[in-house]
């Protein structure tokens, strides 16, 4: 494949690639939760190397992805059609939708596992008894989901640029502000129990984003990420409530 660099002249060169860096990270954050999540199935010490294996496979994936194009494009064509009672034309199957369908899936089963474990108090137990999962088993579930991340991701990429050399440079500094992030991301996820309940709920309506996706059913991402982000923003007030409002509550308890 024949890169040319003679398009670095052209300033809006520079604002694609910024404008596509930014998209890349905020398509990445979810990416970043669930590795995070899963990564804190490990023992202590490896949790930084965990992160580190998951997102450097992620940034592999997507510049296979990039360098193979003209196949995400044959993705996109119908391999054959299943009668759907909703859709006048039927569902006509293609490689994206079945990908899109098993992340999904996949997405919204490992979820709602980790909230059940989460409520019943397995997950404390499990480290006490076991030490931890292993670190094969955490990387195949990061790989798993890594190549439904990276597929959305690409796509979002083609769209908004057509010089594969801008998109690989726009995957490599994403990555790179990820990789920076991802601790102080993992370690807020994790010393906050309500903070990593929401991240789940985020994840399990992603799920079902890429399910109705699959069924072409396009839900506006903008819709998505500013539910995620208001959100978030309720429960970190919560969390300053709350700090403000233990102090008090000890207090009082003195004076009955």
């Amino acid at each position: 494949m024949h890169f040319d660099f003679s398009v670095f002249s052209d300033p809006q060169t520079w604002v694609s690639l910024l404008t596509l860096t930014f998209m890349e990270i905020v398509l990445g954050i979810d990416n970043i939760i669930f590795i995070s999540i899963i990564v804190n199935r490990l023992p202590q010490e490896q949790h930084s190397r965990g992160r580190t294996i998951g997102l450097l496979l992620a940034l592999l994936f997507r510049i296979g992805l990039l360098l193979s194009i003209s196949w995400i494009v044959g993705l996109k064509a119908p391999l054959f059609s299943i009668p759907v009672p909703w859709m006048q034309e039927g569902w006509n199957v293609t490689g994206r939708d079945l990908i899109l369908l098993g992340g999904g899936l996949f997405l919204i089963g490992k979820s709602t596992t980790e909230i059940h474990t989460k409520l019943q108090g397995e997950e404390e137990e499990g480290h006490n008894a076991k030490g931890g999962a292993s670190m094969g088993s955490v990387i195949l579930q990061i790989i798993l989901i890594d190549i439904v991340f990276s597929f959305d991701s690409i796509l979002t990429a083609v769209g908004l640029v057509d010089n594969v050399l801008i998109m690989i440079l726009a995957v490599i500094l994403s990555m790179g502000v990820m990789l920076v992030f991802s601790g102080i991301v993992a370690d807020f996820v994790n010393r906050n129990p309500t903070i990593k309940m929401l991240a789940l709920s985020f994840l399990i309506m992603i799920g079902v984003m890429l399910v109705m996706e699959a069924f072409h059913k396009e839900i506006e991402k903008g819709y998505i990420y500013f539910a995620m982000f208001f959100s978030l923003i309720v429960e970190v007030l919560n969390m300053r409530l709350r700090k403000k409002a233990a102090p008090v509550q000890l207090r009082d308890s003195q004076y009955d």
